[in-house]
């Protein structure tokens, strides 16, 4: 009988792993598609991460010592803010923010152990979740430019650019990269029928970016897409690969020069075009601009060892600071301000290393080190502090860190005979 009841449990738990590991890739993918929806708090992401996260702590998730850097400097990045704004927590704006900083700060280490573990799969059904997230985001902004919803423009766009399901078109941009480069590999390596899907995808992805007229969103995808390219060529195994890439990725380009051809025959987008496309910007030029702001507050950040508190630039200064490190220092202190960078550039240094390892997941990788590093880049001049993508993003490469290290150890024995 006893035996009877220990073979009954061990069918039980035999048949309830392969679900609890579907379920959890299905989360994975609804936390993915719920990234592009966030015009509402709380949004629908949030509880798609609810959900992911009693999921996976239900079924067991480990903190490997690889997360040990990571985990110490997103706690001390949000100890400086939370000690910089401690004479400011009556206020329900700053108390929010503290409250977003910490949560962002979780899904890092969320993002980290999940991806680390059934790498292959899970980065998988993000990745696809993530695609159909940048469609919905996609033509949500483009239908609201365009006027194609009844009511539509007022809500989905902003001072006549297209923030879709976003509240803000720069960030609806910046979110588009990461999808949009998923797609254009499919697009430069995959089979003729998918291939053409994907470069649909990317054409209505490279049009919502267009639409937001965020510059920094224009150089970020071009960056991104020629870095990214560059690494496809360089870690593939064939040359008949190669030459595809390369013939794909100059098809892609005259694909996008058509499209934007075709959009500034239409007045009012050649005319938005020419405003944003100028460098010639009021509010980034002279004492007070954007990078004379910069200048400023990296002066006043080396006289205040704990900062000025969140939300409080606008105090001293006419806007934001629009550049993510100087808002480390003025909202945290010295210790934010260190810690901040430390963190980015340390996650970039190891993601140069990683290039190059033959892993199942490589292609994935080279994708989101891509987004990633353009978006550190970009942070110089805005501000990405609660980007839900880019801590993903930062989670994620970190989670394959781990996991590429544990594939080189697992695959080296059998190679070593």
């Amino acid at each position: 009988m006893a035996y009877t009841a220990a073979a009954d449990s061990s069918l039980s738990s035999l048949t309830a792993a392969p679900a609890i590991g579907s379920l959890q890739r299905a989360l994975l993918w609804s936390v993915g598609a719920a990234g592009a929806i966030v015009f509402v708090e709380p949004s629908p992401y949030e509880f798609a991460m609810l959900a992911a996260l009693i999921v996976f702590l239900a079924a067991g998730l480990r903190l490997q010592l690889v997360f040990i850097p990571l985990l110490i400097l997103l706690f001390l990045i949000n100890i400086g803010y939370t000690i910089g704004a401690a004479y400011l927590m009556d206020k329900t704006e700053i108390a929010n923010w503290i409250l977003t900083s910490w949560y962002m700060a979780a899904t890092v280490m969320f993002f980290a152990m999940v991806l680390s573990e059934d790498t292959a799969a899970r980065l998988d059904l993000l990745r696809r979740g993530l695609i159909v997230g940048g469609l919905i985001a996609a033509a949500a902004g483009i239908a609201g430019y365009f006027n194609l919803v009844p009511g539509g423009h007022d809500l989905l766009t902003l001072y006549e650019r297209a923030r879709g399901t976003f509240k803000d078109p720069n960030v609806l941009g910046a979110f588009l990269v990461l999808p949009a480069l998923f797609v254009l590999q499919s697009v430069v390596s995959d089979r003729f029928g998918k291939s053409f899907r994907s470069a649909i995808a990317f054409g209505v992805m490279s049009l919502a970016i267009l639409l937001a007229f965020s510059r920094a969103a224009w150089g970020l995808l071009a960056v991104a897409s020629a870095f990214m390219l560059a690494l496809m060529v360089l870690t593939s195994q064939s040359r008949a690969q190669r030459s595809r890439i390369i013939a794909m990725a100059a098809a892609a380009v005259i694909l996008v020069a058509a499209l934007l051809v075709v959009l500034l025959s239409l007045d009012s987008v050649a005319e938005m075009f020419r405003q944003r496309a100028s460098f010639d910007q009021s509010y980034d030029e002279g004492r007070f601009g954007r990078f004379g702001r910069h200048v400023l507050g990296a002066q006043m950040a080396l006289d205040l060892p704990f900062g000025i508190g969140p939300l409080q630039f606008t105090k001293f200064f006419p806007e934001d600071t629009h550049n993510s490190y100087l808002n480390a220092f003025m909202s945290g202190g010295w210790i934010s301000g260190i810690c901040y960078p430390a963190l980015m550039f340390t996650t970039v240094i190891l993601g140069f290393r990683h290039i190059f390892v033959r892993v199942p997941w490589q292609r994935a990788y080279l994708a989101i080190f891509a987004a990633f590093l353009g978006t550190v880049g970009e942070s110089f001049v805005i501000d990405t502090d609660h980007w839900r993508h880019f801590w993903m993003m930062l989670g994620a490469m970190w989670g394959m860190f781990a996991a590429t290290h544990r594939y080189m150890a697992t695959q080296r024995p059998a190679a070593e005979p």
